[in-house]
């Protein structure tokens, strides 16, 4: 079986002919060492998976054909995860365990005590593109640019749950409740929550207060424990 994936923006289909860009290329006839004839498997985030043959290959690009559909598109739940961007590094990991542990949307917000000011959605759409091709996903989430809470919570959706990742819980029980409709998850920055913040928040109809256990974690570890709680209790698992 072949065990090389690669995430390509042109639509798919059986006999679709896809030409690569020069890092594709790089990326399977450099690194990967595939050669004309050799079978790979491609995604474009909408149709499913295809496996596919080499038909050129060159320093700067090459052409692969794609064969029989091997896996139709698998949506993830409606669930968007939200949080505030911390380090760079750390920022890139929870995008990436985001689409490992299939979020649908992940969307930054910068709170009142949100230390970057800035991402590069370009970097971390990489980040999820990458995620996906190694974990066998078919779907990348979109990604948004960075955006006020105040902003996002003015905007936000009547039917669309929130679980409100509280670290002013830590040690106490407060499970997720079960709710029908789409969800999303809200992990605060290194520095907590401002008053203000978790008033408005404990406020909202939508609003769902949980606490990740005795301990306070970090953003990076909130982040996959919170996908990882609501997974198991509403999601796709």
């Amino acid at each position: 079986m072949a065990q090389v994936r690669l995430f390509v923006e042109h639509p798919l289909g059986e006999g679709q002919s896809v030409s690569l860009t020069r890092e594709q290329a790089h990326y399977l006839f450099g690194v990967m060492r595939l050669g004309p004839g050799d079978s790979l498997l491609l995604f474009d985030g909408r149709s499913g998976e295809f496996r596919a043959k080499v038909a050129e290959a060159g320093r700067r690009g090459g052409t692969l054909i794609c064969a029989a559909q091997t896996r139709p598109l698998r949506m993830p739940p409606d669930l968007w995860l939200m949080f505030a961007p911390i380090r760079k590094a750390r920022t890139d990991f929870i995008v990436e365990k985001a689409t490992e542990l299939g979020a649908a949307r992940i969307r930054p917000v910068q709170t009142e005590f949100t230390n970057a000011e800035r991402i590069r959605r370009d970097r971390l759409r990489a980040h999820a593109i990458e995620a996906a091709e190694q974990c066998g996903g078919t779907f990348v989430p979109d990604i948004d640019d960075l955006a006020r809470l105040d902003t996002v919570l003015d905007g936000w959706p009547a039917d669309r749950n929130l679980m409100f990742c509280d670290e002013a819980l830590a040690g106490q029980a407060r499970p997720l409740a079960h709710r029908p409709g789409p969800w999303a998850i809200l992990i605060g920055p290194e520095g907590g929550f401002s008053p203000a913040e978790r008033a408005r928040l404990v406020a909202m109809v939508q609003a769902v207060p949980v606490s990740l256990g005795p301990r306070i974690l970090r953003a990076d570890t909130a982040a996959v424990a919170a996908l990882t709680l609501w997974q198991s209790r509403l999601g796709d698992w």
